[in-house]
């Protein structure tokens, strides 16, 4: 079970906590701009993590499958391209 911060005692979070350590400088900068766009840190982060697409399996689950739903490719083409790009992408390094 976990405690959220100012809620009553025994009541569960919806979501658990995480802690990170960050220089002093990176904290201050963080905590200045939730300040200056009026957001919290955890926001910000939540934000952070959107923009750089991380996603929960069921997130990627979903996108995969519209991604299918709107493609005219079949299954066995879609495998043969993605083979391919990912063949030239790995030579390219």
């Amino acid at each position: 079970m976990y405690l959220c911060f100012g809620a009553t005692l025994g009541s569960k979070c919806d979501m658990p906590r995480l802690t990170i350590t960050l220089s002093s400088e990176k904290h201050r900068a963080l905590k200045e701009t939730a300040v200056r766009r009026g957001k919290t840190i955890r926001s910000l982060v939540e934000e952070s993590l959107d923009a750089y697409g991380i996603k929960t399996a069921n997130q990627a689950a979903a996108l995969v499958e519209l991604a299918r739903k709107r493609s005219a490719m079949a299954e066995a083409a879609a495998i043969k391209l993605a083979v391919s790009e990912t063949r030239a992408h790995r030579r390219k390094r």
